[in-house]
């Protein structure tokens, strides 16, 4: 009934979605079809399934703490709740006569680079926000919003990836300003409907496995209670780098990429996540030294003293 194995998994995968915000279905699954031999169409269902009780407590945390921004939320639902549902039948309907497990496996390979891609391309357009940049006022934008939800519930119907990592990096393209705290946040509370939906399509038409999914809810949801809590300590460039590393060669395995191709390529891939990890490293100790410098006086140049401080009797008769 329960795999022991499966369990270990679930736990360290919910680890990291409580510290991240992503990678839920873009390390659970490949990880199920990969390591553990499971049907790529049982994967998905199973894990999405699963998905439905983890993404509540997080998107619960956030809520609480008023990181949601609501009006987002909404049209971001407007869109994804159908199409995930859609994705689900779509699945089913090409599955009667097009090899149904080698599509959702390519179609899961695909999803999966395009996810490393975002996760790369994030921390470039945080870098483009300046200080003053906060003082802009947040306007939604409705349509681009609502196209977001219906591609990524499509996706995520299809594959079960991207109800929080293509998401949010569809979202930070579009908002750059968005805080960061408010943007997890928005992406947990919509994934709430969107998984919701996309699990109930895989009851009732997909390959649901209760053992399966079980096995995976009794090791991930303390795994995310407890990423949860030290989500506020663990530093974003030590998670992002592992995530790339494991997505990209996991996408790469799950379209076909050739065992010695990817032999090759798994050092490389290693040393530029450990490379990526010490620019991130770097850039973070500039931002909080910056941000050091901000709270106190600024420094003069040298040789350039302060101005003195105005008296009440100052002579004002060469003014």
């Amino acid at each position: 009934m329960f795999d022991p194995y499966v369990i270990l998994s679930g736990a360290g995968v919910g680890f990291v979605v409580g510290l991240t915000g992503m990678g839920g279905g873009a390390l659970m699954t490949p990880i199920l079809v990969l390591l553990f031999g499971v049907e790529p169409l049982t994967a998905v269902s199973s894990d999405i399934v699963a998905s439905m009780v983890m993404k509540p407590i997080g998107g619960a945390v956030h809520w609480k703490r008023g990181t949601v921004h609501k009006p987002l939320v909404r049209w971001l639902m407007m869109g994804s709740i159908p199409t995930a549902f859609l994705g689900v039948l779509l699945l089913r309907k090409l599955g009667t006569g097009m090899g149904l497990q080698g599509g959702v496996k390519t179609a899961l390979g695909v999803a999966l680079l395009v996810v490393v891609t975002g996760l790369v391309v994030k921390p470039l357009l945080s870098a483009r926000r300046r200080p003053g940049d906060t003082l802009i006022p947040f306007v939604v934008k409705p349509i681009p919003t609502l196209l977001i939800g219906i591609v990524g519930g499509l996706i995520v119907g299809i594959t079960s990836v991207g109800s929080g990592s293509l998401i949010i990096i569809m979202l930070l393209m579009l908002y750059p300003r968005m805080k960061l705290s408010e943007l997890v946040g928005t992406d947990l509370v919509q994934a709430v409907p969107l998984v919701t939906s996309a699990a109930l399509g895989h009851l009732f038409f997909g390959s649901f496995k209760l053992g399966l999914t079980a096995s995976i809810l009794i090791g991930s949801v303390p795994g995310v209670f407890l990423g949860a809590r030290f989500s506020s300590r663990a530093p974003d460039y030590l998670i992002r780098p592992a995530l790339i590393v494991v997505l990209l060669l996991s996408g790469m395995k799950l379209v076909n990429v050739p065992n010695k191709v990817l032999a090759t390529l798994a050092p490389i891939v290693i040393v530029g996540g450990v490379g990526y990890m010490l620019w991130a490293w770097r850039r973070a100790k500039r931002t909080l030294a910056a941000a050091a410098t901000s709270q106190g006086h600024a420094e003069l140049p040298v040789g350039i003293a302060p101005p003195a401080p105005a008296t009440a009797g100052a002579d004002r008769s060469n003014v």
